[in-house]
């Protein structure tokens, strides 16, 4: 067994200069935090991409089902207000 298989594995979302959110790029192995944002920051910046690293430990994000993707992002199509969609706009508003 490999040295990387026995450190945890760490999920590395970085947030571009010009962005507002981060965004995930990638995983990486790494003994403990500290060793995580170096790494990440060697792997995933060298071009100077971003202006926020985040690493968060894989073990501690928790994830919904992909079974259950119909019970978890229904559209609630019972609630007519969030689709707009028979209103009527004036010709003077323009493309909306």
């Amino acid at each position: 067994m490999s040295e990387e298989a026995n450190m945890p594995l760490w999920e590395v979302f970085i947030r571009p200069r010009v962005g507002l959110h981060h965004k995930h790029v990638g995983s990486l192995h790494a003994a403990d935090s500290t060793m995580a944002l170096q790494a990440a920051r060697d792997v995933y910046t060298r071009r100077e991409e971003g202006d926020s690293i985040w690493v968060v430990a894989s073990k501690d994000i928790y994830a919904s089902d992909p079974s259950q993707a119909a019970e978890n992002f229904d559209p609630a199509s019972d609630k007519v207000y969030r689709h707009p969609s028979f209103y009527d706009i004036p010709d003077e508003v323009g493309h909306m």
